[in-house]
């Protein structure tokens, strides 16, 4: 009779570690998911303040149309970008065209004391923080996930439901040299 005991007591805990795992990894699994979305929010509320700047700065930058063009279509591949990978890429090419943008508005001293060009100016930095926020929490739930799948017990139940070490989101090798200034 005691070793059906035991037997019940071994059963009851193997059931209660499968569904402790199995909830961990769904939260995890969802906290990713959730943290990609806050990526994708702050890359749409980027994009979507971009037209005003465009507007605020077509009024005194006229001749300036290669460079509205770039931004315009760098948020057009940014807006239209269906995969992380996309998504990484274009937000890189927009940040330099704005980069380019901004440049050149220091040129014109009334566009840079315009109150609606600070005020975008402002929301961009604003959301470029955002960005990166979201972008560090994506990594950080990443990195409790794939420490769940490598690390025992959870590398065993990992293997029982199948679950799998997620990337990180990365920043290509181009991106990561310190830019050259000179005076």
């Amino acid at each position: 009779m005691l070793w059906l005991w035991i037997l019940i007591g071994l059963l009851v805990v193997v059931i209660f570690a499968l569904v402790v795992y199995f909830n961990r990894f769904n939260v995890l699994g969802n906290r990713i998911d959730n943290s990609l979305s806050q990526i994708n929010v702050q890359l749409k509320r980027r994009a979507d303040l971009i037209p005003n700047l465009l507007k605020t700065v077509k009024g005194f930058a006229k001749h300036e149309k290669e460079v509205i063009k770039e931004v315009t279509d760098a948020r057009k591949a940014l807006v239209g970008a269906k995969d992380l990978e996309k998504k990484v890429k274009a937000d890189k090419n927009l940040e330099g065209a704005l980069g380019r943008l901004f440049a050149i508005a220091e040129g014109y001293p009334d566009l840079k004391a315009n109150q609606n060009f600070l005020e975008l100016q402002r929301e961009l930095s604003a959301t470029e923080d955002k960005v990166a926020y979201a972008r560090q929490y994506y990594n950080d739930s990443i990195l409790s996930y794939n420490n769940l799948c490598k690390t025992f017990p959870g590398i065993m139940f990992a293997r029982i439901y199948g679950k799998q070490a997620r990337e990180y989101l990365k920043i290509a090798e181009v991106e990561k040299k310190v830019p050259e200034v000179s005076f």
